[in-house]
């Protein structure tokens, strides 16, 4: 049987929680559901965070373009049939 983690939703979020929202929808312009199971852990939430940040700006590693991960990004997202 398969457990699944229950989303921390936004009007119910508070500490740092609420801080790791309000982080992700500056960056992000809103909080995805995978932000809102990493809500979970906290610590690790905030270090994703910025991982996810450096790795979708030009010139932060990667030979590809921001518009070019943006397009791989929303690719998947349609082949998983994301509703955002």
């Amino acid at each position: 049987m398969t457990t699944r983690l229950r989303m921390i939703g936004l009007d119910e979020a508070e500490g740092d929680v609420a801080r790791y929202y309000e982080a992700t929808e500056a960056f992000l312009g809103r909080v995805p559901n995978s932000a809102r199971i990493l809500a979970h852990s906290p610590h690790v939430a905030k270090m994703y965070l910025a991982f996810n940040a450096t790795l979708q700006r030009d010139g932060a590693g990667s030979f590809l373009s921001s518009k070019i991960k943006e397009m791989v990004i929303l690719k998947t997202s349609q082949v998983n049939a994301c509703d955002y």
